[in-house]
């Protein structure tokens, strides 16, 4: 087992479709020159803050007093039907895994994200890392010259390196699609490279005069890696430039829409983590008309994303995954809204060799009296983020020691052959 004592990377964080067939061969052409033969695996994480209701988006209940003025549509996956505000999204939802009996014990907003965005209840004794800090860690790619491990549009205040430091937090983008801030220089090259000469010899006197705080901070290495981003081609993926208006328009003009297409250019450059955040599903009040607001970002972005990926000969080796803090519930409120529910939310799970087109768990139309019932068939969490961990290539039980000395292992729970394609 390995030791994880330091807390290392705080310097560098600082710095810091359909109808588009007539374009898919070089598409596909470019991709795999980016990506390489061996398609290094990736996750994509669409990340909907504030507690989507699973009843206006992937688990409707038409017609009954839970189910308010949401209708169910047919999709391209037999038998499933989801909400009539997601229509393009019916259309993928052959590639799709639905899991509508997923569930948490936390109702609150920060200790919702921190379960679901680590797979472990909150304590105040230890920081859990996210899964995307644990996959990054897990699976170094040597020819990356950018963060392994992207936040684009971020609004979570969940400390993504957790127990193992601070190397593996996130690099956050909040303008996605722009060229990323802080990485240009102001100055001509040459004078670049004499204060970068001029730092090098600061450098070296401060790890000969002080090694343990150079050890805890990185801070020779550090600057080293800042440098390389700055000079590098890589930076190309953060920008939109090169894509066809109609591809753009294909994903929404939206933060999230171009969120969702730099996400697929990044994991092309070999990003192993990019999760895209659509906030605005807090809907205490007005929780139909604010899903009606949020479906319509959400669905042609989403949509477009697989799409592209199964065209570009990605969806293989990317696992898409759209999830919440938890859900909303059955009842709606004197202000037509939605209160917090975590007794039972959805999640959609596309690529990496997951099921396609199929549907786990079931929940009630009813409106709970008194303690709600579970879900049917319920799946946890921890499950779905073991399996992804295991389709990754990453053994979940591994134990790590923490800081204050305690074993831990990346996922709480084993793999569900169940989520699994049986091919795969």
């Amino acid at each position: 087992m390995e030791s994880l004592m330091t807390d290392r990377r705080g310097v560098l964080q600082r710095l810091g479709t359909t109808g588009l067939s007539f374009l898919l061969p070089c598409m596909s052409q470019a991709a795999a020159g980016r990506r390489g033969n061996d398609r290094p695996a990736s996750l994509i994480v669409l990340w909907m803050n504030g507690g989507m209701s699973q009843l206006e988006t992937w688990d409707p209940h038409p017609g009954t007093v839970s189910g308010g003025l949401t209708k169910a549509i047919s999709t391209s996956a037999q038998g499933v039907q989801i909400s009539h505000l997601l229509p393009k999204m019916a259309e993928q939802m052959h590639e799709c895994l639905l899991i509508r009996s997923l569930h948490s014990k936390e109702g609150d907003h920060e200790r919702g994200a921190a379960f679901v965005r680590t797979g472990y209840n909150p304590e105040p004794t230890l920081s859990y890392p996210t899964l995307g800090s644990v996959i990054a860690r897990q699976l170094p790619q040597a020819s990356l010259q950018i963060p392994p491990y992207i936040l684009l549009n971020p609004r979570i205040p969940v400390p993504e390196g957790g127990y193992l430091g601070n190397e593996w937090n996130a690099f956050r983008v909040f303008r996605p699609g722009e060229k990323v801030a802080n990485l240009t220089a102001t100055v001509p090259d040459e004078r670049l490279q004499r204060r970068l000469q001029g730092l090098d010899v600061v450098g070296r006197e401060f790890a000969r005069r002080r090694p343990l705080a150079e050890q805890l901070t990185l801070q020779q290495d550090l600057t080293r890696r800042a440098v390389q981003m700055m000079q590098s081609e890589q930076l190309a993926a953060f920008q939109l430039d090169e894509e066809p208006a109609t591809l753009q328009d294909s994903y929404g003009r939206t933060d999230f829409g171009r969120g969702c297409l730099v996400a697929r250019r990044l994991v092309e450059t070999g990003v192993r983590v990019v999760e895209v955040t659509l906030p605005g599903f807090d809907t205490h009040i007005s929780n139909h008309e604010g899903h009606i607001t949020q479906c319509q970002i959400l669905d042609p972005a989403m949509s477009a994303l697989l799409h592209d990926l199964r065209q570009r000969d990605l969806l293989q080796s990317v696992i898409v995954l759209c999830i919440s803090e938890f859900g909303r519930t059955p009842r709606i409120n004197p202000a037509d809204g939605r209160d917090h529910w975590p007794g039972w939310f959805s999640c959609v799970v596309a690529g990496g060799g997951f099921r396609r087109g199929a549907v786990l768990g079931a929940t009630s139309a009813e409106i709970p009296t008194g303690d709600p019932p579970g879900p049917q068939d319920p799946i946890s969490v921890p499950e779905v983020y073991a399996t992804i961990l295991s389709q990754l290539g990453i053994d979940g039980s591994q134990e790590v020691i923490t800081p204050v000395g305690r074993p831990i292992r990346f996922a709480s729970a084993t793999p569900n052959l169940r989520l699994l394609h049986s091919g795969s």
